[in-house]
């Protein structure tokens, strides 16, 4: 630990208001701005004596439990409080993931405004968790599946109507089976991932003997083809783009190149 932590502890009490910590104005003359260090240590539960050593970077044991008690008494947002763990070299508790991820309001905004292609918003299961008039009209009217059915390997192995969309549907399908095991192995502890991997291993032998094979992908460039049952068949690039707000997401744009069959044939399909 080097003198950042106390330069950061120090910054960040002289910028509380003391009132809206608790602290009314007692009379004693503050000859510093914000908090001192008496009633930062009586907030986060340590003494004095552990605040002074630690903006003075006298001190580096520091456990995860004080740190979130530092981090709640100066009000720390989630930015500031994941810059305190980064300089005291200590890693946060995961943060809780909600049940059903929230897709940002501006997020939806834009996958509204994308209205000539078909667009996505995916979690790193490939849940769908976001969808423009585009992706129905090329893929499958999603709001009409039960949420727990949105997701695209699900699809593409369980749904016979979206699995006949594919042109080679094998090369696709394994595709979402490496995908999905490289996730499963930087999050082994998903119970949605592995309650998704046991419901296909059981209900599909291709899936379960390519999730043995133990091949995984990570994001690339693709070209899929696609039979589609209205305009017939579309050659379309899939665009992923991180979504850095929420890591765990991305948008899924498929288009055609510029003047090719499969651009006219995308525009046909979505009017």
């Amino acid at each position: 630990m080097d003198g950042e932590l106390g330069e950061f502890l120090r910054a960040r009490r002289a910028a509380l208001d003391p009132a809206a910590a608790g602290f009314p104005d007692d009379g004693r003359l503050r000859r510093v701005p914000g908090l001192r260090r008496e009633e930062l240590a009586q907030l986060a539960h340590v003494s004095v004596d552990y605040v002074v050593r630690l903006e003075q970077g006298r001190t580096n044991r520091v456990s995860r439990p004080v740190l979130d008690a530092l981090a709640d008494a100066l009000r720390l947002a989630a930015d500031e409080r994941a810059y305190l763990f980064t300089v005291a070299d200590v890693a946060p508790a995961p943060a809780p993931r909600p049940a059903r991820p929230e897709v940002a309001r501006q997020l939806r905004q834009l996958l509204d405004s994308m209205s000539d292609v078909p667009a996505l918003v995916l979690n790193r299961r490939l849940d769908v968790l976001a969808w423009n008039a585009g992706a129905v009209a090329l893929l499958t009217d999603f709001g009409a599946l039960p949420p727990a059915e949105r997701n695209l390997v699900r699809l593409t192995f369980l749904d016979p109507d979206y699995r006949a969309l594919y042109g080679d549907w094998a090369r696709s399908a394994r595709e979402c089976v490496a995908v999905l095991r490289m996730e499963a192995g930087r999050h082994p502890g998903d119970q949605a991932l592995s309650a998704l991997v046991g419901e296909l291993s059981v209900r599909d032998a291709d899936f379960r003997t390519w999730w043995a094979s133990h091949r995984v992908r990570g994001p690339r460039q693709l070209v899929k083809t696609y039979h589609h049952p209205v305009v017939g068949t579309l050659e379309l690039d899939v665009q992923q783009f991180s979504v850095d707000t929420h890591p765990d997401q991305e948008l899924v744009v498929y288009t055609a190149a510029a003047g090719s069959p499969s651009e006219k044939a995308l525009r046909t399909l979505i009017g």
